[in-house]
């Protein structure tokens, strides 16, 4: 079973999602390094079934996502179906660790700084 297209065949007979998943498996210059995934994708198949497994592949290649880790993990707790949640919006205003207090930001000079005489030596530069 080293033939590419037959793999990618038996894959969509299980789900058109399940071959498109399958084809960007196998989309790499060597393919045959990523043969093992796609005979795993086939053996999820048959311990999960062809619904769950379309349904996690389509998800996954909506999020663009081409790992058969995921989707195993996907289908063993049985979040293939579950909705995404929503994108929460940005609060605006991010909390900092160490921010510095706002009276740090004087443009006045500090009372703790002192000016040394010396080195004057014309009327204008005094």
């Amino acid at each position: 079973m080293r033939d590419l297209q037959r793999l990618i065949r038996t894959a969509t007979s299980h789900g058109p999602n399940v071959g498109i998943y399958a084809e960007r498996l196998l989309d790499h210059h060597l393919p045959w390094t990523a043969m093992r995934q796609v005979y795993r994708l086939l053996g999820l198949v048959k311990r999960y079934g062809e619904d769950p497994e379309d349904t996690a592949c389509s998800r996954a290649l909506d999020l663009d996502a081409v790992s058969v880790a995921k989707i195993a993990s996907m289908l063993q707790r049985a979040t293939e179906s579950t909705p995404a949640p929503p994108p929460q919006a940005a609060s605006g205003v991010v909390s900092a660790r160490f921010a510095r207090d706002r009276g740090e930001y004087r443009r006045t000079k500090p009372s703790w700084t002192t000016v040394i005489g010396g080195g004057a030596t014309t009327e204008a530069d005094k």
